[in-house]
């Protein structure tokens, strides 16, 4: 189970442990965002101090139809004390946990300030 908690802006907020390049383990508040489909944003600060690995260009459509494009890079993340390898988006935001990362659990939280955070794995058959 991962465990967080509803801040005062009423954010769904879970630690998330993300290894550095030299190997050690970086833990970081991350907002969870149910409207953002990808795997993880990152600002780009916070990209230089992970020295996370660049891959690739993404591009999405925004809420108001705008398209934005943007740097992708490279973690593993400590996942619910599993190791993953995921893509990291890079954003001028908070960052943000997405229904990708998310897959395969079930979300749910108590909306009030300091209400709990709850992530738990759910043993789904994919087809």
């Amino acid at each position: 189970m991962i465990a967080g908690v509803v801040n005062v802006e009423f954010e769904p907020i879970i630690p998330l442990s993300i290894r550095r390049a030299d190997g050690k383990v970086f833990t970081q508040d991350a907002i969870v965002d149910t409207g953002f489909n990808g795997w993880l944003s990152l600002p780009p600060d916070l990209i230089a101090e992970l020295n996370l690995k660049w891959k690739r260009r993404g591009r999405a459509i925004l809420g108001d139809g705008s398209e934005c494009v943007f740097n992708v890079y490279e973690a593993v993340v400590v996942w619910d004390d599993t190791l993953l390898t995921i893509p990291v988006d890079e954003a001028d935001s908070d960052p943000l946990v997405g229904m990708s990362l998310m897959e395969g659990y079930e979300l749910k939280m108590q909306v009030f300030e300091g209400g709990r955070v709850e992530l738990y794995k759910v043993n789904t058959v994919y087809p």
